[in-house]
């Protein structure tokens, strides 16, 4: 094997890569980087068994400067060869295979020999169905995961919870996460979708995350093709695999009330500014909570919180439309803040039932597409 590239091209694909690979895995080999150099392209392909990131590097793209002298295959330990190549002196590297699996790394009056590994033994990608093939929207699946990963479970006891559900039925893809605190839901339509596309399955949120880091805002539209046990998400010149949550997801759509006797409309930003303030004391106290108080009958909503050993904070809280009946509701404010800050900008309605039931907070202008709901907390 033998090929010279422009190294600073050649990192930001090494770096997209690099986001599978885990120094923290029982497969040895999963601790490297697979790099197939064919005659007019480089395959390079990191894993750690949950998500599997796949990258070709094109020699017609002129920005990588590829030059193939001889095809050939190896895996090489990731971390220590990216820490090489960034490190590289010249603007071109050579990379030779001598000697069975012994690499040659070559840039200006630097020269690195590492040892490999055979490329034969890296585990196999998962092979995925055509047929079944979705297409979306880039800033669309960020905004989507955006929006409903922040509800995502960290707790181990309930690993189901670990996953993002994602539902397509006759062309509409809706998403929800629970941690049976909060709740995310998202729906979009998709527009030339074939009525018999179909699935069920529940993403993990660190594939997600992973998935959303990667996605460029330039106007592209991403693939997504569904298996029994893997998805794939096709952008680019990039293949990123994630294996999907086997169980069944809690049914979440009783969850959502639909009647209110409290509500509230505001700016989503004007709104989160007030509950960082208030949340200044909130983290400071033993059971951090923020209080909101509603009396429509005098047009008045306040925040406040207390710490005892800090001191008390309150703040009259704007609003564009108040309606119903008084109420005092407490809440976690960390969980109010993730869920105005996936609403950016927009004007949110929040719906209150009574100071112990979940309420809801929803964008004015696509209500019935995006809901994000919020268990409050008990204070007496």
């Amino acid at each position: 094997m033998n090929f010279t590239i422009n190294r600073p091209a050649f990192i930001s694909q090494l770096n997209n890569v690099l986001r599978a690979i885990s120094s923290k895995t029982t497969i040895p080999i999963l601790t490297g980087l697979k790099m197939v150099v064919d005659q007019d392209k480089i395959t390079l392909t990191g894993s750690n068994s949950d998500i599997t990131i796949e990258s070709v590097i094109d020699a017609s793209n002129e920005d990588y400067g590829l030059v193939v002298k001889e095809p050939g295959a190896i895996v090489l330990p990731a971390r220590f060869f990216s820490e090489i190549v960034k490190k590289l002196p010249d603007q071109q590297v050579t990379i030779e295979v001598t000697n069975g699996f012994q690499a040659e790394i070559t840039s200006g009056t630097a020269k690195f020999q590492i040892n490999g590994q055979d490329a034969g033994n890296f585990p196999h990608l998962p092979e995925i169905e055509t047929e079944n093939t979705i297409t979306l929207a880039n800033d669309v699946l960020k905004e989507v995961i955006r929006q409903t990963v922040i509800a995502v479970s960290k707790q181990e006891s309930r690993p189901i919870l670990a996953g993002v559900h994602f539902t397509l039925q006759d062309g509409l893809l809706t998403a929800v996460a629970t941690d049976s605190h909060r709740l995310g839901q998202r729906k979009v339509a998709l527009e030339n979708v074939d009525s018999g596309i179909n699935f069920d399955i529940i993403i993990p949120g660190k594939s997600l995350d992973e998935l959303s880091g990667m996605i460029s805002d330039a106007d592209e539209e991403i693939k997504v093709q569904v298996s029994e046990n893997q998805v794939l998400f096709i952008f680019g010149n990039t293949h990123f695999y994630s294996r999907l949550l086997e169980g069944n997801y809690p049914e979440t759509s009783q969850l959502i009330p639909t009647t209110a006797d409290t509500t509230m409309e505001l700016e989503a930003g004007t709104f989160l500014a007030s509950i960082e303030r208030a949340s200044l004391l909130s983290h400071e106290s033993r059971n951090d909570v923020v209080k909101l108080t509603l009396q429509p009958a005098s047009n008045r909503v306040q925040i406040s919180s207390d710490s005892p050993d800090i001191g008390t904070v309150q703040e009259e809280v704007a609003t564009t439309a108040l309606d119903g009946q008084d109420l005092e509701i407490s809440f976690n404010p960390n969980y109010m803040k993730d869920a105005l800050r996936s609403f950016g900008q927009a004007t949110i309605k929040i719906s209150f039932t009574s100071p112990l039931r979940p309420f809801t907070l929803v964008p004015t202008e696509d209500k019935e597409n995006f809901v994000h709901l919020i268990t409050p907390v008990r204070t007496f």
